[in-house]
């Protein structure tokens, strides 16, 4: 009987030591940022985007989830000003491209990580932009308190159909490139 109740104890130990190694890290969206690159056929527009909130999921030192959303209403370019600037962000908000209206949030869930080497990791996730999600593959570095990443999201898989050579034929030197950058700077 003492042998059983010390086995339990054991098990006990073991399993609330494992529980107890495993955190989350919360992200500070103040300090984080979000910078988008989107090109087309005669140039390209740049501009920031804002975290709303995020975190990671941690085992000791090794990055084993993760969640994010992101205001699509905050949306703003960068490289105009004036008239202009203010077009192209309305443009951005409306149905023609993210639909902030209807879908004020887009949002990535870390599924699996892979620590390459020391502050570098494989990650896999679930993105979501206008409520379609899909699965996407990038590479994070990660030392001290920051993450950064660079991703390339391909437009037309969540709907974003304005002059995309995807949807649409003959569109010259009007086309706008599908795929566009995020280049993301994580403070925690």
């Amino acid at each position: 009987m003492k042998r059983k109740i010390n086995i339990l104890l054991l098990i006990l130990i073991t399993t609330t030591s494992a529980w107890s190694q495993s955190s989350m890290i919360k992200i500070n969206a103040d300090e984080s940022n979000i910078h988008w690159l989107a090109k087309k056929v005669t140039g390209e527009h740049e501009g920031v985007i804002k975290l709303v909130e995020g975190s990671f999921e941690m085992d000791d030192d090794q990055i084993n989830g993760g969640s994010f959303t992101v205001d699509m209403t905050s949306i703003i370019c960068t490289d105009l000003s004036g008239e202009y600037k203010g077009k192209l962000e309305g443009h951005l908000k409306s149905d023609d491209f993210f639909g902030v209206e209807k879908f004020p949030r887009a949002s990535m869930l870390i599924t699996k990580s892979e620590k390459k080497m020391e502050n570098h990791y494989a990650m896999e996730g679930a993105l979501t932009i206008k409520g379609i999600t899909h699965p996407i593959n990038f590479e994070m570095h990660v030392e001290g308190n920051t993450a950064a990443t660079k991703l390339v999201v391909d437009r037309s898989k969540y709907d974003v159909r304005f002059r995309s050579a995807s949807f649409f034929e003959n569109l010259g030197d009007k086309m706008i490139y599908d795929d566009f950058e995020l280049a993301v700077n994580l403070k925690f």
